[in-house]
């Protein structure tokens, strides 16, 4: 039990780590303190450009990755430490702690981005064919109506649809379902614009009190 929580301590720092901040400091400028305030990789897409975004948004999934991968490491190097048929279950953990971390990173006084990049990069590690179909649906909607946010939760809505249709194990399937609620809770003030219709599209300037769809 003792080691299953230092993993989940180390799999939250792992989703904690701020790619976006560091980005903007190396350009010079606090990322937080420009365009809509947050660490995504949207927010560095409109204040950096499109490759530190790209660069941001990889380092985001793969810190998802890296939370889990330790700790599957770990228990490959030391089998008495394997929670066995609970492993999933403990991945579980480990994964909705690395997404909590991205959005309230440790580091940043508790801010960051919407977990979607981080959320990802977990999903495409337990079932690589959810991830492409949500990736998938993410593009056709950024695509028709150029609101990073609709892609956003559209697709997190498509990967529980495809989680529980594809037949993933269950604590998976929880996964992608509690990782979902989060992610759209995240993005509550994106839907009360979108609501209003002030949602602003890309290319287009933010609207006020605006945060990052990633």
């Amino acid at each position: 039990m003792i080691v299953n929580g230092l993993l989940t301590v180390l799999a939250y720092l792992c989703g904690s780590f701020p790619p976006g901040y560091v980005a903007g400091r190396l350009a010079g400028i606090d990322i937080r303190q420009v365009g809509s305030g947050s660490t995504g990789a949207t927010n560095v897409l409109r204040t950096l450009g499109k490759w530190p975004a790209l660069l941001v948004f990889s380092l985001d999934v793969g810190k998802g990755i890296l939370a889990v991968a330790l700790a599957r490491g770990l228990w490959q190097q030391f089998p008495d430490l394997d929670p066995g048929e609970q492993r999933p279950w403990w991945e579980l953990v480990y994964a909705l702690a690395a997404v909590v971390g991205h959005s309230k990173s440790l580091w940043i006084n508790w801010q960051g981005g919407k977990s979607v990049a981080t959320g990802l990069g977990l999903l495409a590690f337990f079932a690589w064919p959810v991830a492409v179909g949500a990736l998938a649906m993410f593009g056709l909607l950024v695509a028709t109506v150029r609101i990073v946010s609709v892609g956003s939760i559209g697709a997190c809505l498509t990967a529980t649809g495809l989680a529980i249709g594809w037949g993933i194990p269950p604590a998976y399937q929880m996964y992608v379902l509690l990782a979902t609620i989060y992610i759209i809770w995240c993005h509550r003030s994106n839907i009360q614009r979108l609501l209003k219709g002030t949602e602003p599209r890309l290319g287009e300037g933010k609207s006020p009190g605006e945060s990052s769809a990633l």
